[in-house]
Parts: structure tokens; C-alpha cells; sequence
């Protein structure tokens, strides 16, 4: 059994140890906001803080993390409030969206680390890759983040969901089964 912290809470999982972070998450704790992309830890859409670093969580075998800490982006900010997740809005980054929760993991541990990062070191931390080519508007969100974070801005964006996001899945009609219902007869003749 391995045992560390995710999102705050401890957790122990009877996998095997060579088990990827990611399937852990995804899986076993069903934080599915830490996307697969590639497998091969290239893309960065699987990034998450471990022990606050960005790492890429599909190469990361839960063995190797005994007692450590790892936040995912269903915990940056329970109400969509970080800094990074409202600049993203305000700048309009997500196009397709599978790569965002990987860029603002990575985004949120660069400014966590660098309150006033250059282009060049925005551009050596963010290294996941975006399919749909938003990195300008990537670099513009994170320097907004980062004036957000200084006090030198605030932003009127991403209202907070109106949902807890662990209710998050009982709010979706087609997830909840409802009433029984009976099967229709499909039979010929019926």
C-alpha cells in the first residue's frame, strides 16, 4: 500500500507501486480535472504539484511518492479564484480546453517560485504543449497573474461554479439515473 497526501487528504492506495500518479488520480481517486495527453510525460496535460513542484503525473510511479504531497487542479482553488484560473478566463486562453488544467498547474508553480517572471522564463517553465497554439495569449495570462498576485490588478471573472466539485457529478442529468425505470420491451410484435 502507498500512502500520501492528495488535495489535502491522506490517502492510501492498494496498487501496485509502479502505478503512473495519473491512473492513481484519475482512477482510483477519480480527479479527473489531471487529463491524459501523451503517457510519455511530453505534453504536460497530466501536470500537478508534488511537493510544490509541476511535475507530469503519467510519469510519476506512486512507489516513489511515499509521504509526499501532491495538489491537483481540483484543489488550486475550490471556487475558481487563483489568480492564474482568473487571468486564464480574462485572457480568453482556453480554446479546446484538454491541455488548461496541465498550463495552469504549471503556470501556478512558475509564480509560485517567480512573482515577476520574463518572457524567457515563462517560456522555459511552461513546456506543455497546447494543440490549438494559445501561447500568446498563455504569456499574457501569466504576467496578468502575476500583477493579480502582487496586488497590482484584480480581475472580474470565472464566477465560482455555484456547485461543490465533489457534488459535481450527482448535478449532471445524464449522470444521475433517476427513478428505476423499466427497460422498454423491445421484443418483435410487442
Amino acid at each position: 500500500m502507498t500512502s500520501f497526501t492528495v488535495n489535502g487528504q491522506p490517502v492510501h492506495y492498494k496498487m501496485d507501486p509502479a502505478t503512473p500518479l495519473l491512473w492513481a488520480l484519475r482512477d482510483a481517486s477519480n480527479l479527473t480535472g489531471t487529463k491524459y495527453g501523451c503517457g510519455a510525460g511530453q505534453c504536460g496535460a497530466c501536470t500537478v504539484h508534488l511537493d510544490g513542484q509541476a511535475v507530469r503525473s503519467c510519469q510519476v510511479p506512486i512507489g516513489t511518492i511515499e509521504g509526499s504531497f501532491v495538489i491537483t487542479i481540483e484543489a488550486l482553488s475550490r471556487d475558481r479564484s487563483h489568480a492564474v484560473q482568473q487571468a486564464w478566463v480574462a485572457e480568453n486562453v482556453p480554446q479546446c480546453g484538454y491541455c488548461q488544467s496541465g498550463m495552469i498547474m504549471a503556470a501556478a508553480a512558475l509564480l509560485e517560485k517567480n512573482r515577476d517572471p520574463s518572457d524567457a522564463e515563462i517560456d522555459g517553465a511552461m513546456t506543455n504543449i497546447c494543440r490549438c497554439g494559445t501561447y500568446p495569449r498563455i504569456r499574457r495570462a501569466i504576467r496578468r497573474a502575476a500583477r493579480v498576485i502582487a496586488g497590482g490588478e484584480t480581475i472580474a471573472a470565472a464566477p465560482p461554479p455555484g456547485i461543490d466539485p465533489g457534488d459535481a457529478a450527482h448535478a449532471v442529468p445524464a449522470l444521475d439515473p433517476g427513478p428505476a425505470q423499466a427497460a422498454p420491451d423491445r421484443r418483435p410484435g410487442s
